[in-house]
């Protein structure tokens, strides 16, 4: 089995405040006046203010205690902010003294300007390894070393249903803010849609992603205003994200999948790629999800347990797929027998 190091106590609690006062500052941020819509059985938070002659809507967030609560303290939130970046900066500091992985500077440049645009507010969220790179604090682990962390590409999911609902958009739009950053868009199938962006020199390259439901073709997604490729397996993937804090500067906050679905998804993308189960990048596929998987077994078993029972109850087609992938997994196999 992998070995796994744990965080201390005083990162795993520094990582948890960094989180709470970046979704603090999320709210502060946001100029007008918290109105709530009820679309069918949820309730969505919107920040309305004049424009003109037209109220803009600006998106806050799902209906949820939590959310409420912000918004009940949004005045202290917008008085206390200049305090918050201080100690925000400061637990950055911490926790890269612990031994938590920063954020690069090239991935940090390109998360926080998509987070001032907001991406990630409007459901905007990372997957693939830089979704992995995000699970330390999480799980109060450090990752390992080695390939199963590196990645140069910036994937971000958003459901098409959504993107539809929202009643507000990326603020500068995200063409205008990758030209800033030297990305060109890359030529599509379809010219008129662009879903991938490459920088200059660097070679990074950010794509956007949608779930599909048979047919992988290209999608609108236009709160974010761009398109995004369709993908099947990945609505499982992107149910239910979580926020997460990436260490650059004074903290980005961002949005990641749940690991526990991450770890079941990377099962089962393994064994669908398209060079081959036994290619590298499904290898990769297979480590992410063992090591994941063994780090949740101890700690979190319900939740392992509970994706796995949702993947195997989608169809057949996906339990083959899982079970292909722990074919060659004998001892993550045992770990899930075991929850």
């Amino acid at each position: 089995m992998l070995g796994m190091t744990p965080l201390s106590s005083i990162a795993t609690s520094a990582y948890t405040d960094l989180v709470r006062l970046l979704k603090d500052d999320a709210l502060s941020g946001v100029e007008g006046k918290p109105t709530l819509k009820t679309r069918g059985d949820k309730g969505y938070w919107y920040a309305a203010r004049r424009v003109g002659t037209e109220t803009r809507f600006v998106y806050i967030g799902e209906d949820s205690a939590e959310t409420r609560t912000r918004i009940d303290r949004i005045e202290e939130l917008r008085a206390t902010a200049q305090t918050r970046q201080a100690e925000r900066a400061r637990l950055v500091r911490l926790l890269r003294a612990e031994g938590m992985t920063p954020t690069d500077r090239a991935t940090g440049a390109i998360l926080s300007a998509m987070a001032a645009a907001g991406v990630f507010r409007l459901g905007g969220t990372i997957v693939g390894t830089n979704a992995f790179r995000l699970y330390e604090g999480e799980l109060g682990i450090r990752l390992p070393l080695g390939g199963m962390a590196n990645t140069g590409d910036i994937d971000i999911a958003q459901f098409e249903k959504l993107s539809i609902a929202l009643e507000d958009q990326v603020d500068p739009g995200l063409a205008e803010t990758f030209s800033a950053l030297k990305f060109d868009p890359l030529p599509a199938l379809d010219a008129r849609r662009t879903w991938r962006w490459a920088q200059g020199g660097s070679g990074q390259l950010v794509e956007f992603l949608t779930p599909a439901f048979g047919e992988e073709s290209l999608r609108d997604l236009p709160a974010l205003g761009v398109s995004a490729q369709g993908l099947n397996y990945l609505n499982f993937l992107i149910a239910e994200p979580i926020p997460a804090a990436a260490l650059y500067r004074a903290g980005v906050l961002v949005q990641v999948p749940r690991p526990e679905r991450y770890a079941i998804h990377k099962l089962i993308v393994a064994d669908r790629r398209r060079d081959g189960a036994g290619s590298l990048r499904a290898v990769k596929d297979r480590e992410q999800a063992a090591f994941l998987i063994e780090a949740m077994a101890e700690d979190r078993p319900d939740d392992l347990s509970r994706a796995l029972e949702i993947a195997r109850g989608i169809g057949p087609r996906w339990r083959e797929r899982l079970e292909a992938s722990l074919a060659r997994m004998p001892e993550t196999r045992a770990l899930l027998a075991g929850l």
